[in-house]
């Protein structure tokens, strides 16, 4: 598994390259949106790049028949995409699928480049922007995980048996088998740490239950605008960057809110909580290595589901969200869709989108309301929909 390098200070080139399979039933609705998540994917893998500080120096979508074991497709398709990845000068290509180890080694061998795939460009981010132990133990779980059926090919020499005597291990033990040995501990000491953190959460959970105080927390895609939401909820100074998984961390702020109407007297202690961005297809490794944080909207008693209203792709990101959710047994708790970034649009399209949100996604269509956490427009009926579901 070949790395990338900076070259004269100069961010790696890379070559973008989604994977569409031709069917013969392609032209079927119920199919059609499975067919064009392909293109659709290739500007969120745009995104993703661009977070690791990566350049683009191509990109292409290439259609197969169907799935070969080599590459993933055909040897033609495969030296087609090299040449084209060769002449743009990239150091670099990014499949935006899984592929296995054993293809990872067969692109590396035919284009001499480095060969990334989807789940191992998100993992690079989420290493890259850990800033708290927290975020730095699990990172560091979902890498080795990741990593760990991939050291066969990692090493040159993996085949070669180290000498030794009679009753050491070395006798018989390879490279490969050491690495392999010191990964599994490495990944058993982060999961017992990781559990602590855990146990650490579950009791702040408690402590929180027993004080009266209720918990909402902020999920929803990637760069929707929770952490500029949160902010302007809470007042606090939590980070907001227009990149791809800027908040790893959840970030907890409690505010005491009066009520509004007759309960204006009436006041409560309210805990918002920013948690790490979904996205489609997230490596199973994240989500196992993130449990805990991403625990935290299974047990909150409100989720806010930030979704950006001015992203065509509301539908898909929104699917997305429900699936995790559902994965996490968060999908029962009552919920309120804040349709973000509401300056950007006009009354009547704000209106359009919630009638078409009622009909494609009935499920989170209940409590919805637009808002801007730019201009903090519609932040007093958000309120008003936290305040009737807390029933205070």
């Amino acid at each position: 598994m070949k790395s990338l390098h900076v070259i004269n200070n100069e961010a790696p080139k890379v070559f973008l390259c989604g994977i569409r399979e031709k069917n013969a039933q392609e032209e079927k609705p119920e199919i059609s949106g499975n067919i064009r998540e392909n293109e659709d994917l290739l500007p969120e893998m745009t995104g993703l790049a661009h977070t690791l500080g990566l350049n683009i120096a191509g990109k292409e979508l290439i259609v197969i028949q169907e799935q070969r074991s080599r590459y993933g497709m055909g040897s033609g398709k495969a030296r087609e995409l090299t040449d084209k990845a060769l002449a743009a000068g990239a150091q670099c290509i990014i499949f935006d699928r899984e592929i296995s180890p054993s293809q990872q080694r067969n692109w590396e061998e035919l284009c001499g480049l480095a060969v990334l795939d989807r789940q191992e460009l998100i993992i690079r981010i989420f290493a890259s922007r850990a800033k708290t132990k927290e975020a730095e133990l699990q990172a560091e779980l979902a890498e080795l995980l990741y990593s760990l059926p991939r050291l066969s090919h990692k090493h040159i020499d993996l085949s070669r048996q180290r000498g030794g005597q009679y009753g050491t291990r070395g006798a018989g033990e390879t490279r490969l088998e050491t690495d392999r040995r010191q990964i599994r501990k490495r990944i058993g000491f982060l999961r017992k740490e990781i559990e602590e953190v855990r146990n650490r959460r579950i009791l702040q959970r408690k402590q929180r239950e027993k004080q009266g105080i209720s918990v909402c927390a902020l999920v929803g895609y990637t760069n929707a605008g929770k952490s500029s939401l949160h902010r302007a909820i809470t007042g606090s100074d939590v980070l907001v960057e227009d990149k791809l998984f800027a908040t790893l961390d959840p970030t907890a702020r409690r505010v005491y809110h009066f009520g509004h109407g007759k309960n204006e007297n009436k006041g409560k202690n309210i805990i918002f909580i920013d948690t790490v961005g979904f996205i489609r297809r997230l490596p199973h490794n994240l989500v196992d290595a993130f449990r805990s944080t991403l625990e935290e909207a299974s047990q909150a008693d409100i989720l806010i589901h930030v979704l950006d209203a001015s992203d065509p792709q509301w539908k898909d990101h929104t699917r997305t969200v429900q699936t995790l959710l559902s994965d996490l047994g968060a999908e029962n708790i009552p919920h309120i869709t804040a349709l973000n970034k509401a300056d950007i649009l006009t009354k009547r399209e704000l209106l359009e989108l919630k009638t078409a949100f009622g009909r494609e996604i009935p499920a989170f269509s209940d409590n919805i309301t637009a808002v801007s956490a730019k201009t903090k427009e519609g932040l007093e009926e958000l309120w008003k929909l936290i305040e009737k579901i807390l029933k205070f």
